[in-house]
This record gives structure tokens, sequence and C-alpha cells, in this order.
């Protein structure tokens, strides 16, 4: 979708491609995103391997038995709910902002993940 101007919206926006994030969870986010999570234990077992302790997908490919899909699927369940999580205090938003308004929003969100994070 474009602005009047040609301006890419999703980029104005802050859209990311998702495959080139690396993915990890601490243990505390990880424990408050998965504590309402409607998912079953063995996918929680492989997303906080891969996702808290750095574990490749391969390792649950070869050790449960399970298609690379099947454990793809996991980890991007919980790593989906880690998305949309919101912590106490914050609150998601989404604008369309002139680009230096844009930017700017970016780096707050950026320097508040980081104080999240610490």
């Amino acid at each position: 979708m474009t602005s009047p101007k040609g301006t890419k919206i999703a980029e104005v926006a802050g859209s990311s491609d998702e495959r080139n994030e690396k993915k990890h969870l601490s243990e505390d986010v990880f424990s408050r995103v998965t504590r309402t999570l409607n998912v079953g234990k063995q996918t929680i077992e492989i997303a906080h391997g891969v996702l808290v302790k750095g574990k490749p997908q391969k390792h649950y490919v070869d050790t449960l038995g399970i298609s690379r899909g099947a454990v793809s699927q996991a980890v991007n369940r919980v790593w989906a709910a880690y998305k949309q999580d919101v912590p106490d205090g914050y609150e998601r938003v989404e604008v369309v902002l002139p680009e230096r308004q844009a930017y700017i929003v970016k780096k707050w969100a950026e320097e508040a993940k980081r104080k999240q994070e610490e």
C-alpha cells in the first residue's frame, strides 16, 4: 500500500522481514509469554530449547523424529505470541506518521525494548 506521495505505508510503520530476525528470548520473557498460551508440552519444550537455550531446530527433528515443519511451527507459535505480548505498563499503538516522526518513534520503541530486556 502506498501513500499519496508514494511512500510505502508498511515501511513507515516499521514492518520487518521476520525471517532475518534472530529469535531469542530470555527465560523470564519465555515464561511470561507461554503462561497463558494454549499449546502442548512438546511445543513448549521445543520452543524453549530453540528460543531460550539456542539449540538448533534440527536437534528436535532428529531427537523427536518429527518434521522440520512441525518444529518450525512450534517455535513460530511461541514467537508469534511473544511478538503480540505487551508487558505491564506498555501499550501497543499503530499509527501512520511522517518519515521523521516515524524514525523517532522507532528509536523510542528500540529503547523501550532494551530497557524491558534488562
